[in-house]
């Protein structure tokens, strides 16, 4: 177990009760308490980031401080910048719109069960995905740079052997999976850009790691695809 008394453990519960308020607006925004596929869709998102917080802050200390740094930082490409803002105001009318949508105003028809059930499923599998590709990565910044302060190197066992980035299919599953779940046309529109803007910013990255990391070509030739085998 590899524990690190630098970060504070008051940072890390600090970190769960802000999470809390995502779900918290989510109802706000629905209007409607009661609303049991909200309530799914923030339970699984409440174990997804809690479980992942915790396994950070117990065995990836390191880790768990890039996750916790700014979005904009000194060493991050200037372009991933612009993309990362563009990106989290994206994500803020995503999750806003769903339940504005799919609850209060009802602008989507109504969504069939198995439609809901298979955004379930998929759901549950991206937060999978998510964790799977932190755990086997300590190197997985929030932000666009290279890390030579802590010996960057090419990761490629669990899935970074099946594409180059798990985390960001496990992210493709989830801007998906959350509008079939709560039942939003318009979450899945907003979504797509989401994931537009993410494959454009898997381009970039690559594009810095060909130049700055040793063995990253190599790997690239190893494994064929970014995020979706035979697609992408």
């Amino acid at each position: 177990m590899n524990t690190n008394a630098a970060f504070p453990v008051t940072k890390l519960i600090w970190s769960f009760v802000y999470l809390v308020f995502f779900p918290v607006i989510l109802f706000v925004l629905a209007g409607d308490w009661r609303w049991i596929e909200g309530w799914l869709f923030s339970i699984i998102f409440l174990v997804m980031c809690f479980s992942t917080l915790l396994y950070l802050y117990f065995y990836d200390p390191d880790l768990l401080r890039e996750r916790f740094g700014s979005p904009i930082q000194p060493t991050q490409k200037s372009w991933d910048k612009v993309l990362l803002s563009v990106f989290f105001v994206d994500f803020l009318l995503w999750f806003a719109i769903m339940p504005l949508d799919a609850k209060r105003f009802g602008w989507s028809p109504a969504f069939p069960f198995w439609l809901k059930a298979i955004g379930t499923v998929l759901l549950v599998l991206s937060i999978v995905m998510i964790f799977e590709a932190l755990r086997e990565n300590t190197f997985a910044a929030p932000v666009v740079k290279m890390q030579k302060e802590r010996g960057q190197k090419v990761v490629s066992s669990g899935m970074y052997g099946v594409v180059r980035h798990p985390m960001y299919a496990g992210a493709l599953l989830l801007f998906v999976a959350g509008p079939l779940l709560l039942g939003s046309a318009w979450g899945l529109i907003i979504g797509l850009v989401l994931i537009v803007t993410i494959a454009v910013r898997s381009i970039g990255e690559e594009a810095m790691l060909k130049q700055e990391l040793e063995g990253y070509s190599d790997y690239m030739k190893r494994v064929k695809w970014r995020m979706i085998p035979f697609v992408f």
